[in-house]
């Protein structure tokens, strides 16, 4: 168990993380397809190869890191090699490719893996209480929401002061390995590790993959992430095209609602901390996903120049963003205390690397699939932003792909976690069996 201090430390890197994050996943796809000339594609295959192949160094980390027993060495080493590759797809060479966005955008993903899937099972072993783990999250998915939010705010502010789109990403990086620095020292050095229970290993190989796979409540929650992933990665990676070429804003206006939006994920946060005094995980994140879905609907009868209404609406599903980002990570860590129990074995940096291969891989299929399909049913990205061509076959294409297919995909996730069976209550006995002298009555 860690103090307000230790949350503090904890969840602080989260917010450089952060700062990259809406360049690497809103801004590049557009900025390498349209600003450098890949075309939609190339720029959706590229993306969609360098995620793939990322995801499959997730398990290989979290499962060394859990052998070690160490999450900080991994930490590290990842920042180095996240910084270095960051600088690389942020200041791209003139007349750059597919392949050069395709190896350094992969090698940008691996240094994140070897960051946040430590620093995520770090955070699952900090505490063993069902409400204490969701408040860890939250600091560390609130310190992210600010970083995210600063990311928003950065280009917009930095093209006040006559600055092209490219160097605002430039500055961005600049800005994420300013900030990150300090946060990674303060946190390696001040942060304990959770010592390991005696007796408990992480295993082999083969038999970690055996537990994981034979863990019903995990594959549930893992299918439900990976699909509401999937449901948050198309709006994700379609926000600048649909913004910019459906409802005409202009680059600063998208700054502006990016903010909005990732501001009301941050405001959400403590009210989804106060409703679980009442109301299981599981059930809490159904109704975020049923509130982002009602709010979804209505974005495609939205008519050409109406950003305010969007930015309305931005504020709703940016609410349920929150309980997206604070309560799935929180069940996974009951998850892992369930195979701790049946198992005996430390397994969390595996589980959560499974948790990130599943939002790599359903954003970039996101991506992947959006883009492409785009191209094929007749979106021009190079027609002029008028509303005679933001109503027309591709804008509408565009606008049912960013929000009503993500609204099937939600519903789909709802129905599969609404009886989830790894609830408060039986979270309670479970942390009791491993822990009988330390559990308190969840509250």
């Amino acid at each position: 168990m860690i103090g307000r201090g230790g949350h503090f430390l904890y969840g602080l890197p989260a917010l450089a993380l952060a700062v990259p994050t809406i360049p690497a996943h809103v801004l590049v796809p557009t900025f390498y397809a349209q600003s450098l000339g890949l075309g939609l594609t190339a720029t959706g295959i590229a993306i969609f190869t360098a995620r793939a192949i990322d995801v499959l160094t997730d398990p290989l980390i979290g499962h060394v890191s859990d052998r070690r027993g160490r999450r900080k060495p991994f930490i590290a080493l990842g920042a180095i090699v996240a910084a270095a590759a960051m600088l690389a797809v942020f200041t791209p060479p003139e007349g750059v490719g597919a392949l050069y966005l395709g190896l350094w955008y992969g090698l940008l993903y691996v240094g994140w893996s070897m960051v946040m899937v430590p620093y995520t099972a770090w955070g699952a072993e900090l505490s063993d209480d069902y409400r204490g783990r969701s408040r860890i999250a939250s600091w560390r998915e609130g310190m992210g929401l600010i970083g995210i939010a600063l990311a928003a705010s950065l280009p917009a502010v930095l093209q006040q002061f006559g600055w092209t789109l490219a160097e605002a990403m430039r500055g961005t990086a600049v800005i994420a390995i300013a900030l990150g620095a300090p946060a990674l020292f303060l946190l390696l050095r001040y942060v304990p590790e959770a010592p390991r229970p005696v007796g408990v290993q992480a295993g082999n190989w083969r038999d970690a993959w055996r537990a994981v796979v034979a863990n019903p409540p995990f594959r549930r929650l893992l299918g439900a992430w990976f699909i509401n992933g999937v449901a948050n990665g198309l709006p994700a990676a379609l926000f600048p095209l649909f913004i910019l070429n459906r409802l005409g804003a202009t680059e600063r206006q998208l700054g502006l609602v990016l903010l909005i939006y990732f501001a009301a994920a941050l405001a959400s946060l403590p009210l989804w901390l106060y409703l679980l005094r009442r109301i299981d995980k599981h059930r809490l994140w159904c109704l975020a996903m049923i509130v982002a879905i009602l709010a979804f609907l209505l974005v495609p009868f939205l008519p050409f120049g109406a950003v305010t209404a969007f930015a309305a609406i931005c504020i709703v599903t940016g609410f349920a963003l929150g309980a997206d980002l604070a309560l799935p990570p929180a069940m996974q860590a009951d998850v892992v205390d369930l195979d701790r129990l049946n198992h005996r074995a430390e397994r969390a940096g595996l589980y959560f690397a499974f948790s990130s291969m599943s939002g790599k891989l359903s954003a970039a299929l996101a991506v992947g699939v959006a883009f492409p399909v785009l191209a094929v049913l007749g979106f021009d990205l190079q027609a002029s932003v008028v509303p005679a061509t933001a109503t027309g076959t591709g804008a509408f294409a565009l606008a049912v792909i960013y929000a009503w297919v993500p609204c099937v995909f939600k519903a789909i996730a709802v129905m599969m976690m609404w009886r989830f069976p790894l609830d408060r209550q039986r979270h309670t006995s479970i942390a009791r069996q491993l822990n009988p002298q330390q559990v308190r009555p969840a509250d």
